[in-house]
């Protein structure tokens, strides 16, 4: 969660998480390489990013192969379209 989310109110933060659980809509014009690793959502008027970053186990750089779990940290990031 991005300091961005962070900072606005509890309620509309539950809200967001709830959202971000609840994603589903996956189509070929957000999500063209079928990898499911990013969305975007609206609450109460605001427009919401989440993505997923690959990471090597040291988290330091990126994923040799990040289909390979034993490889391979996901970082899951919730923000603001406006911080992206």
């Amino acid at each position: 969660m991005t300091t961005g989310i962070q900072e606005l109110e509890p309620v509309f933060r539950t809200a967001a998480l709830i959202k971000l659980t609840e994603f589903s809509d996956f189509t070929p014009d957000n999500d063209p390489h079928g990898e499911h690793d990013f969305g975007a959502f609206d609450v109460n008027g605001e427009k919401l990013f989440w993505k997923i970053d690959y990471y090597d186990r040291a988290m330091k750089y990126h994923s040799p192969d990040p289909a390979n779990a034993f490889v391979t940290r996901r970082v899951l990031t919730l923000m603001l379209a406006s911080e992206y």
